[in-house]
């Protein structure tokens, strides 16, 4: 069985945030803008966990699309975060650099499902 690479980069982005989180909260003392980006960042993976029970190709579709927009929202708190020097540039870099790759890739998906359908 193939390996499905958003279900996996998803997951990863996910765990990552968590971390991000309990090391923003506890070594830099931030708690709004980390919360924030907890909730998008790991409703991302659930939201492509729950389009592999889609009821259709349109729900299937529109579960994609809420992700896309969480990630979206995710690649803003991550860019708030950096700004306000919460976090460094490596930080920020690698964080940038996976949020904007599950961004295509959901945007392919998308693209490639509508013309499917």
């Amino acid at each position: 069985m193939a390996e499905n690479i958003i279900k996996t980069k998803s997951f990863s982005f996910a765990l990552r945030i968590v971390k991000l989180y309990q090391f923003l909260s506890s070594e830099k003392k931030e708690f709004v803008l980390s919360k924030q980006l907890l909730r998008s960042g790991t409703s991302i993976g659930a939201l492509v966990r729950e389009s592999e029970h889609a009821e259709s190709k349109q729900d299937f579709i529109h579960k994609l699309a809420i992700a896309q927009k969480e990630a979206n929202e995710s690649d803003y708190w991550i860019e708030l975060l950096f700004q306000s020097d919460y976090l460094n540039e490596t930080q920020f870099q690698t964080l940038n650099s996976d949020i904007v790759e599950i961004n295509r890739i959901l945007a392919s998906i998308i693209i490639s499902t509508k013309k499917n359908l």
